[in-house]
């Protein structure tokens, strides 16, 4: 097995500014247990699959799992980096070709770095990762402040939500408390029965949230995801649908979901709106800037 320098290569020689810079997006739900960190993983590596160059970072502060979704062994995480235990290198993990796992911290350590010194040491540090075309962040569940730190740092964020009572309620006031800070947000209706049964739910949480919030708010439909037992074997199994249960409906709707992704970040560039990129993301997140 080569050494962790050279399977990191292609990504620190990809400093690739024609397409655009880097678009990060947070995928986040007001409740557990809805499938969020799988689509998380899913749309990462189809975006990897189609040639973009695919940072994943878990920010489940205290339940990082991705490690062990992709059935991978984490042995540092970003809180070393900060702490000038360790560079980027020594921490990010490569999964498939173009596709690449940000360990994350389980705890809430990382929010007590703040000082300006540490942040610029740390954003220098990242400048390794400014060839990737996408970062996905796998947040936690919940309207936490810590959540919030990351939603607000991220150039989208994506509700995730499931045909239930409670998560339907929960997914709004997600809705609700992201509206105070992103006036442009997407939701994802996954486990449903049938497309139609998507469209009705989020069509009921973009009325109510239309007739209760009052800040402005563009809510749109990423897409919905149709229910299949597979995807729960999947994640026991250790394995992503996408690649190898790619014949199944859920497979098929994460594909579109991840592809109009493509189409917002290409549309981005049409506009000559390029993406702040990995450093602005980080002082962001940080409170640097």
């Amino acid at each position: 097995m080569s050494t962790q320098a050279s399977k990191l290569e292609a990504l620190m020689d990809a400093q690739r500014s024609e397409r655009g810079g880097t678009r990060v997006i947070a995928i986040t739900s007001g409740k557990g247990g809805v499938g969020k960190s799988t689509l998380s993983a899913n749309i990462s590596y189809v975006l990897a699959a189609h040639g973009f160059k695919v940072g994943i970072m878990d920010a489940d502060i205290g339940l990082a799992n991705l490690d062990v979704m992709f059935n991978v062994r984490a042995e540092r995480n970003i809180l070393h980096v900060l702490k000038g235990e360790a560079g980027f290198e020594d921490i990010v993990v490569p999964i498939e070709k173009n596709l690449y796992l940000i360990p994350g911290e389980s705890g809430d350590e990382i929010l007590k770095f703040s000082d300006a010194t540490i942040v610029s040491r740390f954003v220098d540090e990242s400048q390794m990762l400014e060839g990737l075309d996408f970062l996905i962040i796998d947040t936690g569940a919940g309207i936490g402040d810590t959540i919030q730190m990351f939603l607000r740092a991220a150039n989208e964020v994506v509700v995730v939500t499931v045909p239930d009572p409670a998560a339907i309620t929960d997914a709004y006031a997600m809705v609700k408390v992201v509206s105070k800070i992103k006036s442009d947000l997407s939701m994802v209706v996954n486990q449903v029965r049938s497309h139609k049964e998507g469209t009705k739910i989020f069509d009921t949480i973009k009325k109510v949230a239309s007739g209760n919030i009052e800040s402005e708010l563009n809510l749109k439909m990423l897409g919905s995801i149709r229910s299949d037992s597979h995807v729960a074997r999947s994640v026991k199994q250790r394995i992503l649908v996408c690649k190898e249960l790619s014949n199944i409906a859920a497979a098929a709707d994460i594909e579109a979901i991840a592809m109009t992704l493509v189409d917002k970040k290409e549309h981005k560039m049409l506009e000559r709106k390029k993406e702040g990129g990995i450093g602005t993301f980080f002082k962001k997140l940080l409170g640097q800037f």
